[in-house]
């Protein structure tokens, strides 16, 4: 389903602040790994922000979710102090890991393996 026009301006909004408040709560590093923000998403009657995080040289990718989700009565906090006047309800946030990375990286590893097996049949 596409997004509607309303949908994409309150995630673009919310996409800024949250890198925003990530920075100020001290949520961009985490036991020496590294989060951001990937997307965010808000569902079509924008009660609902899925924000999905990308976690670099991070043990625990799921440690690190649920530090960030034990926070989020506290992001949500200064999330409103920042946008009460651009929306009427802040929506409900939800956080999940974004691994495309990872795919992007088996992806790679897979085509160099196809290509090497490829040039050892030709030689």
């Amino acid at each position: 389903m596409q997004e509607g026009k309303r949908q994409k301006q309150v995630a673009g909004l919310l996409y800024e602040e949250f890198n925003e408040i990530f920075q100020r709560l001290g949520l961009t590093m985490l036991e020496g790994g590294m989060v951001s923000i990937a997307s965010v998403k808000v569902t079509p009657d924008l009660l609902e922000a899925r924000i999905y995080l990308s976690f670099f040289q991070l043990k625990d990718p799921n440690e690190g979710l649920k530090k960030i989700e034990d926070k989020a009565w506290e992001i949500k906090k200064e999330l409103t102090a920042r946008v009460k006047h651009q929306l009427r309800r802040i929506p409900e946030l939800k956080f999940y890991i974004d691994d495309t990375l990872d795919h992007v990286f088996k992806m790679e590893a897979l085509f160099k393996k196809l290509n090497s097996e490829r040039d050892e049949k030709n030689q």
